[in-house]
């Protein structure tokens, strides 16, 4: 058997998170399909695959394939992160949330494309929350396709990522490679976590802690509302907050990191006796990984988001570093449509984790 690289076609790629962790695992990532224009503004700028801006009902898998020209020598990797928010805990999407249909867009291209592997991340609210029932549909879908399938929840935190995000990861192989690493002795497995809970009481493979966030706050002074951008440092930019929420921010900060330390005074009428989301106008413990970024990670009022020492929020490159984007990718849009497209994203690491066990999956097939 020669050898064989993999060819990567990313759908709902979005700004660019899931192809950059491939490309990272030396994987060519030659199109990409999504529908938003400043998310495909923010690909096209730093990856060279060829984008199809195109709602993706509309998408064919014969206009994919001419598109990445897919030689005899190659094998198809196809990877999909269909929009979650109707399965997210966050949100108040249902089941029935049109934006779940898009997952069968997914399965209709895998069925016409016929890859050798498939890669899908979505939130863990997919697979036991709002989308259960959709999920073992597709799950059920995938077996009638002849395709083998391993999922599970992973933490990013596991794979380098300076944030607590749980995503469900699907790894697949086609039926007909899969009994041929059964000849092999091998399974389908997900990526090997490469860091540790630092709290775990046994650490066999010795690897090291958690990122925390920590490690991404040494950026520049910035202003809430200020922009920064030179040479060397792209998209560090604040958004605005009012004079009453720098006094909550500084007095949180002093006493804890949470809002429920606020005197009356300052408390939000809408969360007097609430609990709501505890974590809204929260302060990053720089200790730990990050909390979630969400499409409001650069708003004080939406999250976690209260910079450790600065009166803001975390600025776009800030929340773009805990979703471990290199600081040399620049994103397009506004402050709220860059915000989106980082809460929106796959974090790179954990998407260069699943690239390279595919890598090493395609290297054990082709070995004679």
């Amino acid at each position: 058997m020669g050898k064989k690289k993999i060819v990567a076609i990313d759908l709902f790629s979005g700004c660019g998170g899931t192809s950059s962790g491939l490309i990272k695992a030396g994987i060519d990532v030659r199109a990409a399909v999504e529908i938003n224009k400043v998310a495909t503004k923010t690909y096209t700028k730093n990856i060279s695959a060829h984008v199809i801006e195109e709602d993706i009902v509309n998408v064919s898998g014969s206009e994919l394939l001419d598109k990445i020209k897919l030689k005899r020598n190659e094998e198809l990797l196809l990877v999909a992160c269909p929009p979650c928010q109707g399965f997210s805990s966050i949100g108040n999407g249902t089941e029935d949330d049109e934006r779940n249909q898009l997952v069968y867009q997914f399965v209709r291209l895998v069925n016409e494309l016929r890859p050798a592997y498939v890669l899908m991340e979505n939130v863990s609210g997919m697979s036991k929350g709002k989308g259960k029932k959709i999920f073992k549909d597709v799950l059920k879908k995938f077996d009638l396709l002849n395709y083998e399938i391993n999922s599970d929840i992973l933490n990013s935190a596991d794979f380098g990522v300076p944030q607590m995000r749980k995503r469900l990861v699907l790894h697949g192989v086609r039926r007909d490679i899969y009994e041929k690493m059964v000849a092999k002795d091998m399974n389908l497995e997900l990526p090997k976590p490469t860091n540790i809970n630092p709290s775990s009481k046994e650490n066999p493979e010795e690897l090291p802690v958690w990122e925390t966030a920590g490690s991404v706050f040494n950026l520049p002074r910035l202003s809430a509302g200020e922009k920064h951008q030179s040479e060397t440092v792209f998209n560090h930019y604040a958004n605005g907050l009012s004079d009453i929420n720098k006094e909550r921010i500084r007095h949180i900060r002093r006493n804890g990191g949470s809002r429920d330390c606020l005197p009356d005074r300052l408390v939000l009428n809408c969360h007097r006796g609430k609990q709501g989301h505890g974590d809204v106008y929260g302060i990053i413990d720089v200790n730990r990984p990050a909390p979630t970024m969400t499409g409001g990670c650069m708003s004080y009022t939406k999250g976690r988001f209260g910079h450790p020492v600065e009166d803001r929020a975390i600025s776009a490159r800030e929340a773009a570093r805990i979703q471990s984007f290199e600081d040399e990718f620049i994103f397009e849009g506004t402050n709220g449509e860059i915000a989106l497209q980082i809460g929106n994203a796959v974090p790179v690491k954990l998407a260069k984790a699943s690239g390279e066990y595919f890598q090493w999956l395609n290297r054990k097939l082709n070995e004679k």
